[in-house]
C-alpha cells in the first residue's frame, strides 16, 4: 500500500519536485507554525537524520527556515517560509488527490475502518518511538 501511495504521490506531485515526507513537514509546519526538528522527527516517526536531511532540503530551497533556538543552542526551529506556504498551498489539491486514489477502490465505510484500524497499530507502538530499530 505504501508503494502504490507513494507512486500515485510522485505522478501527481512531480511538478513540486517535493517528496511525500517533505510534504508531511511541509504540512506539519503549516499547522504548527514552529517546531523543533526532534518535534517534526517524532510527529513523521522519523529518526532525526533523516528528518534533519529534508528539513535541510526544504531550507536550501527557501520552503523552510531553520534558526538556532535561543533556549537551547542545539536544537533548531523550523518554520514555513512564505514561498513553502505557497508552495504547500498549490500542491495540497495534487497530494489529497493521492491520497484519495490510494483507497479509491474501497467503500467509504471501509475507508473509514482502514483509518481506524492503522491508526491503533500506530498507538499500540507509540511506546517504542525513538528506540533504534523503530523509526
Amino acid at each position: 500500500m505504501h508503494q502504490i501511495h507513494v507512486s500515485l504521490f510522485a505522478e501527481r506531485c512531480a511538478a513540486f519536485r517535493v517528496t511525500p515526507l517533505q510534504y508531511s513537514l511541509l504540512s506539519l509546519l503549516r499547522d504548527l507554525e514552529e517546531a523543533d526538528q526532534t518535534t517534526l522527527a517524532s510527529a513523521v516517526a522519523l529518526d532525526r537524520t533523516t528528518t534533519t536531511g529534508a528539513l535541510k532540503r526544504l531550507a536550501a530551497r527557501g520552503l523552510v527556515s531553520r534558526t538556532t533556538s535561543p533556549h537551547d543552542r542545539r536544537a533548531q526551529i523550523c518554520r514555513l517560509t512564505e514561498a513553502g506556504a505557497a508552495l504547500h498551498g498549490a500542491m495540497e489539491p495534487a497530494a489529497r488527490a493521492a491520497h484519495a486514489l490510494t483507497v479509491e477502490a474501497l467503500t467509504a465505510s471501509e475507508q473509514d475502518t482502514l483509518t481506524r484500524l492503522l491508526r491503533r497499530v500506530i498507538a499500540g507502538h507509540e511506546h517504542r518511538r525513538g528506540q533504534p530499530d523503530i523509526v
